[in-house]
C-alpha cells in the first residue's frame, strides 16, 4: 500500500513532463532569447526620435537577449549557464574574430585571383563605420544562442553530438530561406557555417568563440569589403571594389555567401574543427 502511495506521488506530473520534452524546451528558448529583439526596438522607436537612434538600441536589446537566455538555462534546463561565462570572454571573443576575419579575407582574396573580385581603391576611415557592429553584436549573439546554445544543446542532450550538429546547421541554413536571392548554394554555404559554429562550440563548450566568428563574417564582408550579407544590400565600407562575373564564383544577388568558392572554404574550416571537436570527445 505505502509503495504504490510513492509511485503515484512520485509520478512525473503532465507539466513537467511538457517541460522536458525537448521541442518545447527548445520553443521555450527560442521565445525567451529572442523575444527581447524586436520588443527592444519597437520600444525605442516609439518613446525616441530616429535621430537619437543611433547603435544604443540594438546594445540594449543584445543585453536583453543575454539575459534572456540566461533565464532560460537556469530556470527551463536548471543549470548554470556556464557556455556564457565572462572568464576568458575576450580571449574566445578575439580568437572568433580571427577565424570569421580570415576566412572572409581568405574567400576575396581567391575571388579577387579567379579575376571575380575587383578591388577599386581604399575609403577614408570614419566613425559611422564602426556604428553597425551594434547591430552585428545583436546578431551574432541572439543567433548563436539560439541556434548553438538552444537548438544544438538541446537536441544533442537528447539525441547525440551529430545529430545536433546537422539538425541545428540545416535549421541555421533554411532560416534564410525569405532572404532575397537565396540558392541552392547559398543554402550549402550556411548549411556549412552552422556546421562550423557548431564545431566550435563543441570544441570550447563556449559561446563567445562563435559569437566572434559571425560578428567578424557579418562585418567584414559588409563595412570592409562593402559586399552583399545574406542578400542585404550592400553600403559603402573601407574598400571600393565589385563582384563580376558568373554567379557561381559572385554569389548572385544574394551575395558572397552564395558563391562557390566560399562554400568550399567554409566546408573545408568546418570539417578542420569537426575533426578536432569529435578527437576531443574521443
Amino acid at each position: 500500500m505505502e509503495t504504490t502511495l510513492n509511485m503515484a506521488t512520485n509520478k512525473p506530473t503532465l507539466a513537467s513532463r511538457l517541460m522536458a520534452h525537448p521541442v518545447v524546451r527548445i520553443v521555450l528558448g527560442l521565445v525567451l532569447t529572442f523575444a527581447a529583439m524586436p520588443l527592444t526596438m519597437i520600444v525605442a522607436a516609439q518613446l525616441v526620435a530616429k535621430p537619437y537612434r543611433v547603435a544604443w538600441p540594438q546594445l540594449l536589446a543584445a543585453v536583453f537577449v543575454w539575459f534572456g537566455y540566461r533565464f532560460y538555462v537556469r530556470r527551463i534546463e536548471k543549470r548554470q549557464p556556464t557556455e556564457l561565462a565572462t572568464q576568458g570572454m575576450a580571449r574566445e571573443v578575439g580568437v572568433g574574430l580571427l577565424i570569421g576575419a580570415g576566412l572572409v579575407l581568405s574567400s576575396f582574396a581567391v575571388l579577387a585571383v579567379l579575376g571575380a573580385y575587383r578591388f577599386g581603391g581604399v575609403n577614408a576611415p570614419s566613425f559611422a563605420m564602426l556604428l553597425p557592429l551594434a547591430e552585428l553584436v545583436l546578431v551574432g549573439m541572439a543567433e548563436e544562442m539560439m541556434f548553438r546554445g538552444v537548438i544544438f544543446g538541446v537536441i544533442e542532450r537528447s539525441l547525440g553530438s551529430k545529430p545536433a550538429v546537422v539538425i541545428s546547421a540545416l535549421l541555421f541554413s533554411l532560416g534564410h530561406l525569405p532572404n532575397e536571392g537565396v540558392s541552392v548554394l547559398a543554402i550549402a554555404s550556411l548549411a556549412a557555417y552552422g556546421v562550423l559554429q557548431a564545431a566550435l562550440h563543441m570544441k570550447t563548450r563556449r559561446l563567445w568563440i562563435c559569437i566572434g566568428t559571425h560578428i567578424a563574417w557579418n562585418y567584414c564582408v559588409s563595412t570592409v569589403f562593402s559586399s552583399t550579407v545574406s542578400g542585404h544590400a550592400a553600403t559603402d565600407g573601407l574598400l571600393r571594389g565589385e563582384l563580376v562575373g558568373d554567379a557561381l564564383l559572385t554569389g548572385g544577388v544574394f551575395g558572397v555567401e552564395a558563391s562557390l568558392i566560399v562554400v568550399v572554404l567554409i566546408a573545408a574550416a568546418a570539417a578542420f574543427w569537426l575533426r578536432r571537436a569529435f578527437a576531443g570527445k574521443a
